[in-house]
């Protein structure tokens, strides 16, 4: 088991390029496996997320290779359909091998899928979206037994939500499905329009993806292609609420800053300045940094709620109150209490939360419940008084590339430890 100690109070400065991005990187992986030939993706992070699904990959016969952030997938040789339960249990977002194993083979086998616990992230909404496209799914005990016997045909679906996860599996079981398929109220994540640009690189033909409709028009097969995964936004609004809580003045590359709007302006009311220039920001933290009236966690173009934590955590030392209220999941505040460990003032109340900024944080024993809260933690130990220690970085590492690493280029005194 590892732990991060973190010694706290300096300031960061430097340059840091950003990493690929995780929810991108996962779904464009999956849908390799409806490739006839070889699929090459570069800028993919290494986290044990995507080493879980290189597994899976390789557990249902494809061919895989690495070599630093490039990986190499020959779906070909496929010759599984199920996957098992201790691969699924991995992460939360392994349903989305669903859609593509069941376009690909007409059947698939797999467990209820694992990773953070944030709450009810029910899949019913996959489950209905591909039962209209012709999948029959029998649950058993944990198990889904998926079959396609005639094949999968084009629907019109609306989401009652806009599921990111629920896009991506209709998007990938459209892709090659008899007829055109329409999917209304879709999400309209960055992470959406990587997935699609990916597809349709290798023969789909995907339309409107970034809006709320998007149309698929079922084509007879899919070649491999080459394809870079974007930057990912929330490691970068992680770098950025650690160069917020120190008072630093960092410069971030191989970003987008389009994908980054939705998070600048709560950066800019904290008092931080920010510039930005075609891939690249700055970011400098004031003094002493204001509190932000409210943080609603919204679907994209709202605030992501993947970069509510970090920022919670940033705003631990305002000079004020602040208010976050969770729209998405309902036990995204795990993080408040170990926050309070350190030394911060947050109340709860279901899906709202009270941050009563205080003068400093204190190092202590903290840990990660999940991905998003624990780099929380990293962010407010980098401005804590003294070492904090910091368990369960499992989680952490499913999102973050070598944390530790990329925050002693930009001067943090940070160590990870057995």
């Amino acid at each position: 088991m590892s732990i991060l100690n973190i010694e706290g109070g300096r300031p960061l400065t430097g340059k840091l390029p950003v990493q690929g991005a995780k929810n991108s990187a996962l779904p464009v992986l999956a849908s390799s496996i409806l490739c006839e030939t070889c699929s090459v993706i570069h800028n993919c992070p290494r986290l044990s997320d995507v080493d879980a699904s290189l597994r899976i990959l390789e557990c249902l016969g494809c061919s895989v290779k690495q070599e630093a952030d490039t990986i190499t997938v020959d779906s070909s040789g496929i010759n599984r359909f199920d996957i098992p339960d201790n691969l699924m249990r991995e992460m939360r977002s392994s349903i989305v091998f669903l859609g593509p194993v069941c376009a690909k083979l007409g059947r698939a086998r797999l467990s209820f899928p694992g990773g953070c616990e944030l709450g009810p992230r029910p899949i019913d909404l996959h489950l209905s979206a591909l039962r209209q496209l012709g999948l029959t799914i029998e649950e058993d005990h944990g198990w889904l037994d998926c079959t396609a016997k005639k094949g999968l045909r084009g629907a019109d679906i609306a989401l009652s939500f806009p599921s990111v996860g629920a896009t991506e599996n209709i998007m990938l079981a459209a892709a090659t499905a008899r007829g055109n398929t329409v999917i209304v109220n879709a999400a309209r994540e960055p992470e959406i329009s990587d997935l699609a640009d990916f597809l349709n690189k290798c023969g789909a033909k995907i339309s409107g993806a970034g809006e709320s409709v998007i149309t698929i028009k079922g084509v007879d097969s899919l070649h491999g292609c080459e394809h870079c995964v974007i930057p990912d936004r929330i490691v970068a609004a992680t770098f950025m609420a650690a160069a917020a809580i120190t008072g630093g003045e960092i410069c971030l590359t191989n970003v987008n800053i389009s994908h980054l709007s939705p998070v600048l302006p709560v950066f800019i009311e904290a008092g931080c300045e920010i510039s930005t220039h075609q891939d690249s920001l700055v970011i400098r933290g004031p003094v002493k940094l204001k509190p932000v009236k409210c943080v609603r966690t919204m679907p994209y173009p709202g605030f992501p709620t993947d970069a509510q934590a970090p920022v919670m955590a940033m705003t631990a030392i305002a000079s004020g109150t602040s208010l976050f209220i969770e729209n998405i999941f309902e036990n995204r505040f795990k993080h408040a209490a170990e926050l309070v460990r350190l030394g911060a003032m947050i109340k709860v109340e279901g899906r709202v939360a009270v941050v009563e900024g205080v003068p400093k944080l204190f190092g202590a024993r903290a840990e990660a419940t999940d991905l998003r809260g624990g780099a929380a933690l990293v962010v407010a130990a980098l401005a804590a008084e003294g070492i904090s220690e910091l368990h369960g970085i499992r989680h952490i590492d499913r999102g973050y590339e070598k944390i530790e690493e990329s925050l002693s280029r930009l001067g943090a005194i940070i160590e990870r430890v057995q």
